[in-house]
């Protein structure tokens, strides 16, 4: 009975990837946020990720603190030189790598700085390479790059390898790891924390429009990487538009038929086969049209 869910009561399939579905405001964030916390469950949502401007996601999933410690070991010096928040920053602009300039009255500016040319580090940090690249080389590589830099050779380093590919099984191999995670669309935060927490000990994810901002090439590897979660013993609940995932989904919960007071009922259970077979609700009307066309 959550905001403008109707008495709804309705079962949720284990072991399978479900889809919530429905128009705007039909209710189906309000059934999936009624499951009871510590239910087993893993909710991901694209609200904002903690954490200080500085962040980025080398640091937000702790991928930085091997590359450190492989810098450190390869210049025989502390690990802590190659972090732009500890003893390697650069002291001009505390290793933010820009300089705000405020203008009274006028909007302020916001300039790269010009001692570390926006690199974040101290000079003599720089001096130090790892294969041939220091530390803000490596953190301005995508990562695509990134995973195949730290895959072989003198720069092979298993665990940022591992933390690597996870980015890129969630579609965001063209994140550079030292992207601010402020500059991250909604979409990109939910697959990022996915990307930390694929091998939590929750048996159920929850994942709220995974495919937000997401191109279709990705799209297919997101659905790998779900099916993925599901052969490994785990239940997956989506929130989804994207005729594609609905498509894919094992099982199908639409809710409406409408938005607002309009909405808030199950209007249909079952397979997407089916959904696209009796036609009767919106969703059903557009996933028709869409394996149709």
């Amino acid at each position: 009975g959550t905001h403008n869910l109707r008495n709804v009561d309705v079962d949720i399939p284990l072991g399978v990837l479900t889809a919530i579905t429905g128009v705007a405001g039909a209710g189906k964030s309000s059934l999936i946020r009624s499951i009871p916390p510590g239910h087993n469950a893993i909710s991901i949502d694209q609200s904002p990720i903690r954490g200080s401007r500085r962040s980025n996601p080398a640091t937000y999933t702790t991928l930085l603190d091997p590359i450190r410690k492989a810098f450190a070991k390869a210049n025989g010096v502390k690990p802590a030189l190659f972090s732009a928040n500890s003893e390697g920053a650069c002291p001009t602009c505390n290793g933010t790598g820009t300089l705000y300039t405020d203008l009274g009255i006028m909007a302020g500016v916001t300039n790269p700085c010009e001692d570390c040319d926006g690199k974040r580090f101290h000079p003599s940090v720089l001096q130090h390479h790892l294969n041939g690249r220091d530390i803000s080389q490596v953190l301005a590589m995508p990562v695509t790059e990134a995973e195949e830099f730290f895959a072989t050779g003198a720069a092979r380093i298993p665990a940022a390898h591992k933390i690597l590919q996870r980015l890129t099984d969630v579609g965001l191999g063209y994140l550079t790891l030292g992207q601010p995670l402020i500059t991250l669309s909604g979409g990109e935060r939910q697959r990022l924390k996915l990307a930390t927490r694929m091998h939590d000990k929750g048996g159920i994810y929850i994942l709220d429009e995974p495919t937000t901002g997401l191109h279709l090439a990705d799209i297919e590897q997101l659905l790998g990487l779900l099916d993925r979660l599901v052969d490994s013993g785990k239940s997956v609940i989506v929130i989804e538009h994207h005729q594609a995932v609905i498509a894919h989904a094992d099982w199908i919960i639409d809710l409406g038929p409408g938005a607002g007071h309009d909405g808030g009922r199950i209007v249909f259970e079952g397979t997407p086969t089916d959904l696209v077979t009796a036609s009767t609700t919106l969703t059903g009307q557009h996933l028709a049209d869409y394996t149709n066309s």
